[in-house]
């Protein structure tokens, strides 16, 4: 047998950087050798050690692994070839880039997707979340890497290659503006019942409020993520227990976006005043009705608001036809009868109420008051 060049391992597809997940061929090359009939030898060997030219890596998984191959002919032989180091990384992420974020009239935006240090990529676009149909193309190699959008919206991309289709990590959003729609501002997270404590049992909505946008049609998102996380515009808590003190966040996306804010634009409330069930406090300007005249008393709820509240004397709901505001109902009456008052706070829809105040009795003038005497024998 004759001896000739030592083959040589190439990869097919020639790319700089393979990822791990993806399909490679490698393959033998013999120079010189005429028209012999080559059969091929592998190394590493394994079961499926191919005995023709090309080694298929169908899921590319370790990287630095070393293959060699030698061909043998009617008469001739080869030595092993150098080694060929594969070199796998992980699977990569598209990054979307702009020009700009806000379309001028009549205008347009260009966008451009990329995978770093990597080639023969196609491009798949995404607008508010669904698949966008692109008619322009970036050469012959890097379909719709670059296009030009005159929309607005929430865009993101990610890149594609080889048979089957190895994909990338679905790139960072962008949002785009059109400089002739309206602005929406930042959301706003409105808590009911508002202020700053919360408490335990409590039944707390919190809504998500979008200013602009028109009759947009839109779906939001809540943070903290949940299995029960709500797509509308409110998140509610049925009975709030201390594991939901924390941060809350609201976004929200519609079929035209025209907000100037880039993504993640999260405005914040905090439950983090998640205490035990309150109880009222009662208080009145004077303990005794003068002639003729009334007694005011005040309930009130430490450091919270939007209460309404029921009143008790001597042990009986009281009747109360008088209000103070439209907010906190009820929160100050006055009294013309004696008697042994208290109050409760309620709020919520299922009511929430507090503890029973402490008790206040009020004496009316001209009331005979009875006191016994005691005398030591």
């Amino acid at each position: 047998m004759v001896e000739i060049k030592l083959p040589t391992v190439t990869l097919q597809p020639n790319w700089p950087q393979i990822f791990r997940g993806e399909k490679v061929t490698l393959r033998c090359e013999i120079h010189g050798g005429g028209g012999a009939q080559w059969t091929y030898e592998w190394r590493p060997t394994n079961r499926n050690s191919p005995t023709s030219s090309e080694y298929r890596i169908n899921t590319a998984t370790e990287s630095g692994d070393t293959y060699r191959c030698k061909a043998r002919g009617d008469y001739q032989i080869t030595a092993w070839s150098d080694a060929f180091r594969l070199t796998v990384r992980d699977k990569p992420r598209a990054t979307l880039t702009a020009d700009e974020t806000i379309i001028p009239p009549g205008g347009s935006v260009r966008l451009n997707c990329s995978v770093d240090g990597s080639a023969d990529w196609k491009f798949d676009w995404f607008r508010n979340g669904q698949q966008y149909s692109v008619v322009q193309t970036r050469g012959k190699i890097d379909p719709y890497g670059v296009i030009s959008i005159s929309e607005g919206g929430l865009y993101s991309c990610r890149g594609g290659r080889g048979d089957p289709v190895f994909t990338t990590e679905t790139s960072n959003e962008i949002s785009i503006s059109s400089r002739t729609g309206e602005f929406i501002s930042k959301p706003t997270v409105i808590q009911q019942p508002s202020g700053s404590d919360v408490y335990i049992g409590e039944k707390v909505t919190l809504r998500c409020k979008v200013s602009g946008g028109g009759g947009a049609q839109w779906t939001y998102e809540w943070r903290p993520t949940s299995r029960n996380s709500p797509t509308s515009s409110e998140y509610r808590i049925n009975r709030v227990s201390t594991s939901d003190s924390g941060e809350y966040s609201c976004r929200a996306k519609g079929d035209h976006l025209i907000t100037e804010w880039i993504c993640l634009l999260f405005i914040h409330i905090n439950l983090n005043k998640i205490v035990d069930k309150p109880t009222a406090s009662l208080t009145a300007n004077q303990r005794i009705i003068p002639l003729g005249g009334r007694v005011t008393l005040t309930c009130s709820v430490f450091s919270s608001t939007d209460w309404k509240f029921d009143w008790f004397r001597n042990g009986q709901q009281y009747s109360v036809d008088q209000t103070r505001g439209n907010i906190e109902r009820f929160r100050v009456i006055s009294i013309s009868e004696g008697g042994l008052y208290s109050c409760r706070g309620g709020r919520g829809d299922p009511v929430f109420t507090t503890g029973t105040s402490n008790e206040i009795y009020i004496w009316k003038t001209g009331e005979f008051v009875a006191f016994l005497h005691f005398e030591t024998v």
